[in-house]
């Protein structure tokens, strides 16, 4: 006969109805597959108009190389940031599902309007032949509903993936294992949809036309919609556990009061609640570490640290509450040695891009292909490595390391960034090649060298075996070590390394091409590549990604895991 206890979850998650979570009726994969369904048809519908968005630029609203380039990474870097926005509303006040509700009808909005701007005659670009006219107005409109879906975008990206995760109990051993699969299942689900995006979209987008190529995202994210809803009775909801930021600054102002206070050798005697439960709401508590002692200041009880029998916040925190405070600072390297790698995998959308443009992009007499459809190689990489690594990688280093991941997450993420400095050689590699060919036949003002672009295959299935060890493990990593409380947040955190990548290819595009076309030169990349250098540009990653490597085996080094006790409020 089944106890409470074994009726429902441990963790204190709530069901639809803010009624406990009733195990056999919520969560596990019966509520993963909803949350799986939405993502494959969200992401579809961001790559669906996101790939392909560096030749919109340039086709329909006259933008260059260089101006293209960068305005594709500061609005993907935009979608990036805004999850801040997003992972802070949801963990100290209205909690993932909410969150997700509310912002994915901005997102909707934002995909209807940039399909209305490519298809209402008075809002898209007049074109006679290959030149178009765009007027102020309707590059702004474009504009806007590009930044309304960065809007949308930021309260999805944080949560879908953490509402996934805690549908699996984390007191419970069995679920804890499905927790590793689902990570690499929704990240495979996320690159279905990219799948879809940059074949079928992009090649519907250059050949039939952008009305057509950004309505059948705007659609498919309608479905999205009504997969989130359709879960809604199955999924097991975390409780919002109040401002993060609070708790933060409580803990460094109540540490720099206490300044001169001298820390207990005994660690029992800082403060903690008496109870199991955390007063945290929706946290477990966490133990206590040694790094970062000048923080357990705020946790050394004195005789001001209570005004009428109460404590006060601003004087006196928890140990927990310390932690909370000290994990994240220890997450910040971590965090930090990710926006290189991020920088890196954002040229599939902007220089590989512009590469392909300069190859011969045929498949048989009558077929070309886009060269932003190369991205589904990447794709197919990671459709391909994930389970791969789940299945087969997995189990088999398990046996050796005795871990129940098989690699540490920080081991993992490690892996990744090695497989991204051979992604920037192979491409590297291609443009001396490619360039040496222009040089040999005095190609400069071909269009199209007859090298086929089949040859930039390799780099993008480097970078998608990469993003299967860095960017899944990154996921994982920081949905684990966050705070309890603080998860979405952190999720979003991790998502920042995208858009401070994005934001540092672009610096770096800036800096390249003002430095090296002083004195009336073309530099590394001009609009005609065949005058440039790009190989230059892809040299000066590798570097820069080799340097970050080493940097990172010293920060994986020093890094101190979280654990905790108890059970959440």
């Amino acid at each position: 006969m089944s106890t409470d206890d074994d009726l429902y979850t441990k963790d204190e998650t709530l069901d639809i109805n803010s009624q406990p979570a009733n195990k056999k009726k919520t969560g596990n994969w019966k509520a993963c597959r909803f949350i799986l369904g939405n993502e494959c048809c969200e992401r579809l519908a961001y790559y669906g108009m996101s790939t392909n968005l560096v030749n919109y630029l340039q086709l329909q609203l006259g933008f260059g190389n260089v101006t293209a380039s960068n305005s594709v990474t500061n609005w993907s870097g935009t979608c990036y940031i805004t999850p801040l926005i997003g992972g802070f509303i949801a963990d100290a006040y209205l909690g993932r599902f909410k969150t997700i509700a509310i912002f994915v009808i901005i997102y909707v909005m934002g995909m209807t309007l940039l399909t209305l701007s490519a298809s209402v005659p008075e809002l898209k670009p007049h074109c006679t032949g290959d030149t178009c006219s765009p007027t102020g107005g309707q590059t702004a409109t474009c504009f806007i509903a590009l930044y309304m879906i960065a809007l949308g975008t930021g309260g999805i990206k944080p949560c879908v993936s953490s509402l996934g995760a805690d549908q699996f109990d984390e007191t419970d051993e069995v679920e804890r294992e499905k927790k590793t699969s689902f990570f690499n299942w929704f990240y495979l689900s996320i690159n279905v949809g990219a799948l879809i995006a940059s074949s079928v979209l992009v090649w519907i987008q250059m050949n039939v036309g952008w009305a057509w190529g950004f309505g059948i995202p705007a659609v498919t994210m309608v479905i999205a919609v009504l997969f989130f809803f359709g879960g809604s009775r199955l999924y097991r909801i975390q409780k919002p556990g109040g401002s993060p930021l609070v708790r933060i600054a409580q803990v460094i102002v109540a540490s720099f009061r206490k300044s001169s206070a001298k820390v207990p050798s005994d660690k029992a005697l800082l403060y903690e609640t008496t109870d199991e439960e955390c007063n945290i709401q929706g946290s477990r508590k966490l133990e206590h570490t040694e790094e970062l002692r000048f923080f357990d200041k705020a946790a050394v009880v004195t005789e001001d640290d209570q005004v009428k029998g109460l404590t006060n916040p601003w004087r006196l925190c928890t140990t927990t509450q310390v932690e909370e405070l000290k994990s994240i600072i220890r997450l910040l390297p971590v965090w930090a040695s990710g926006i290189i790698f991020a920088t890196v995998y954002s040229q599939m959308s902007t220089m590989f891009v512009l590469q392909g443009n300069t190859m011969d992009a045929h498949m048989g007499p009558n077929f070309e292909i886009p060269s932003a459809s190369l991205s589904l190689f990447d794709t197919l990489s990671v459709i391909f490595w994930a389970p791969v690594y789940d299945m087969v990688i997995v189990p088999f280093v398990r046996k050796i390391t005795k871990n129940e991941r098989g690699f540490t997450q920080l081991q993992r993420m490690g892996i990744g960034l090695v497989i991204s400095i051979f992604a920037m050689v192979t491409a590297g590699c291609l443009e001396v090649v490619r360039l040496n060919y222009v040089r040999n036949h005095n190609y400069y003002d071909q269009k199209h060298i007859p090298i086929s672009i089949f040859w930039q295959v390799p780099q993008y299935f480097l970078i998608g075996c990469a993003e299967v060890f860095t960017f899944i493990g990154q996921l994982e990593f920081f949905y684990d070590q966050a705070p309890d409380a603080m998860r979405s947040l952190c999720s979003a955190l991790s998502l920042t390394t995208v858009a401070l990548g994005n934001y540092l290819s672009t610096l770096l595009v800036t800096i390249v091409t003002h430095l090296t076309t002083r004195n009336g030169n073309l530099g590394w990349i001009p609009d005609n590549l065949n005058r440039g250098h790009l190989d230059y540009f892809f040299w000066l990653l590798m570097i820069l990604s080799v340097i970050n490597f080493f940097a990172y085996l010293w920060i994986a080094k020093i890094y101190t895991y979280k654990k905790t006790s108890g059970h959440a409020k």
